[in-house]
């Protein structure tokens, strides 16, 4: 069974793509996060808000890694520390 996922686009107030993900990623649908993240150019910058997302397991963090080098991305206080002990602030810019 599927883990209940959604996700919104559109623009910042500065014109950068931006990908709003509500829910939880998991192994049950992180290839569809992964598929999300991957709608977007790589040529260009991607603001990915993880703001609403309430779970985030191995599979959800491993979809990230491929696109580090063009993502900034918000978390909530509580998945923050996750995206930083998994090593993702050595790699992109994460505002929580």
């Amino acid at each position: 069974m599927s883990t209940a996922l959604s996700f919104r686009t559109g623009h910042r107030a500065d014109g950068t793509p931006a990908l709003v993900v509500v829910g939880e990623i998991d192994m049950s649908n992180a290839a569809s996060f992964a598929e999300a993240l991957a709608s977007f150019p790589e040529a260009g910058a991607l603001v990915v808000d993880l703001r609403l997302v309430e779970y985030i397991d191995s599979a959800g963090l491993a979809a990230l890694f491929p696109h580090v080098e063009h993502l900034r991305l918000i978390a909530s206080p509580l998945l923050g520390p996750l995206l930083t002990v998994a090593g993702l602030d050595d790699l992109t810019t994460i505002e929580v």
